[in-house]
């Protein structure tokens, strides 16, 4: 029988105490109460491509004959990622969901976790108009979406600013 070694092995399967007690308690970050199983499976099921409303949006556009990239990193910043991209004429499209990035027409506060969920939503915010910002500076056109808005309207939008700065061009 061959031995893992230790490297390979987790605290959980150590028999030595002294990895399993951490010399100081454990402090929580967030004082609020914990996230519940329920809460938990929605939060793991919500995806950060491929969304309904995002779906929707392409059927339409691929339909009137539009090509784009999809889920694409940003020139900015690797990390980051449009949700379409027409690279020929430098149109960048975000669906951006009203929970998540603050809809002024639906967002409701959370109830738990407040400081928490506000805080993460506030620097959404800030990082979808630093990504306006830089990627205007850089000569391309950003067009954002509410995720509520109707697809048929925004497929619209999206394809009259295709063709006006493919005509530019």
């Amino acid at each position: 029988m061959t031995r893992a070694s230790p490297r390979s092995r987790s605290p959980e399967h150590v028999s030595d105490e002294r990895y399993r007690q951490s010399p100081l308690p454990m402090a929580s970050a967030h004082p609020d109460p914990p996230v519940t199983p329920a809460t938990l499976r929605t939060m793991r099921a919500n995806r950060s491509r491929d969304t309904s409303p995002e779906l929707a949006l392409r059927r339409l556009l691929h339909a009137s004959g539009l090509r784009f990239r999809v889920d694409m990193p940003l020139p900015i910043d690797r990390r980051r990622r449009a949700d379409l991209v027409f690279t020929k004429v430098g149109l960048y499209v975000f669906v951006d969901g009203c929970f998540w990035h603050g809809c002024p027409v639906h967002f409701v506060r959370p109830k738990t976790r407040t400081d928490f969920w506000m805080s993460k939503i506030e620097g959404n915010q800030g990082r979808d108009n630093d990504t306006n910002r830089r990627l205007r500076e850089l000569g391309h056109t950003v067009i954002r979406v509410w995720e509520h808005e109707d697809p048929v309207d925004a497929a619209e939008l999206i394809a009259r600013m295709y063709r006006a700065l493919r005509d530019k061009r």
